[in-house]
């Protein structure tokens, strides 16, 4: 194959579009926030408005490969008819169907963005040359996806590897999928806020937008907890280390039933370090106690803010990998 795939990252406060060449390097790249309550016919506007931005100013490829697409979930895979979560205007919107109509004779690809996210950790990034590994992202929710024998595991519905959804604490939080004890309940950054200022933590002014680390709606105060937690505070500290001990116990479960080499986490809580990474690996040691479990490594994600560019594009330029279904 060869040329450069059009590639769009969707989420709830940001929307991004990037030509990616061959070598999974990012050649240009626009962005824009996601107009907040907007219907599903402003969204798709400002979507192909980006696109066209796109073209306008570095030319329209001649030899485009495909369009490759990491949208928040739930959707319909690989039909690509996207429910996300984070954004209320789209409930079934046949978004891979408009892409396709816009790009007529291409492969149009769609998965689950912190698919992309661990797609694109696989093939450029921290899990590169792990068969068998698992990619997350920890941030407004957590999210995942599961490399096996160095091909991306879909399941029945394109949602294997969905750990945040592993249950850590029977009986615990309410999560947003409405189950009780979720990772996510426990460990996405609002919800970890929460505890805290529940046990008396204040969060206080919000950092400036772009300052560093959480780009996501609602992880400013996820943050501010880190921040105050490195500064000492009692309770921020102890809001970490429940984080961290919660993502040992899954990442644990998860090495334990697939025989993972290797775990990589991004999103805004990652960046938080040792404060979160300690308490991990610690949980992670008491529930790996088979030899080959306790070989796994967990390592922060290696690519930035283009990973969900790079993972989308992957569909099409690795998708002898990437990608497993029928549909083109």
């Amino acid at each position: 194959m060869t040329g450069s795939v059009l590639a769009a990252d969707i989420g709830g406060t940001k929307l991004a579009v990037g030509l990616v060449g061959q070598d999974g390097q990012v050649i240009a790249a626009r962005r824009a926030a996601t107009p907040p309550g907007a219907d599903a016919e402003a969204l798709w506007s400002a979507l192909a408005g980006l696109i066209d931005r796109l073209i306008d100013d570095v030319g329209a490829p001649e030899d485009l490969a495909g369009v490759g697409i990491g949208c928040g979930g739930p959707m319909t895979w690989p039909d690509g008819a996207v429910s996300p979560l984070n954004i209320p205007g789209w409930r079934g919107f046949p978004l891979r169907e408009r892409l396709a109509r816009r790009f007529p004779g291409l492969p149009v690809r769609i998965h689950n963005d912190a698919v992309c996210l661990a797609v694109a950790e696989h093939w450029r990034g921290a899990g590169r040359g792990s068969d068998n590994m698992l990619g997350m992202v920890v941030s407004t929710g957590v999210g995942g996806g599961l490399i096996l024998g160095g091909r991306l595991i879909d399941g029945g519905t394109g949602n294997a590897g969905h750990i945040g959804h592993v249950v850590v604490e029977p009986g615990g939080a309410r999560c947003g999928c409405g189950a009780l004890g979720c990772l996510e309940a426990v460990a996405r950054g609002p919800g970890l806020a929460a505890w805290a200022v529940a046990r008396g933590w204040s969060p206080g002014e919000p950092p400036e937008p772009g300052t560093g680390g959480y780009s996501e709606a609602g992880t400013a105060t996820g943050r501010r907890l880190a921040a105050d937690a490195a500064a000492g505070d009692e309770v921020a500290l102890a809001a970490m280390a429940r984080a961290g001990r919660a993502l040992g116990i899954a990442i644990a479960s998860a090495t334990n039933l697939c025989d993972l080499d290797l775990v990589t986490i991004g999103g805004g809580l990652s960046q938080a370090g040792p404060l979160l990474f300690d308490p991990l690996r610690e949980a992670l040691r008491e529930h790996t106690r088979m030899e080959f479990a306790a070989r796994v490594r967990v390592v922060p994600a290696g690519l930035g803010q283009d990973a969900g560019l790079v993972g989308a594009a992957a569909l099409i330029l690795a998708a002898g990998s990437y990608w497993s279904a029928d549909a083109a």
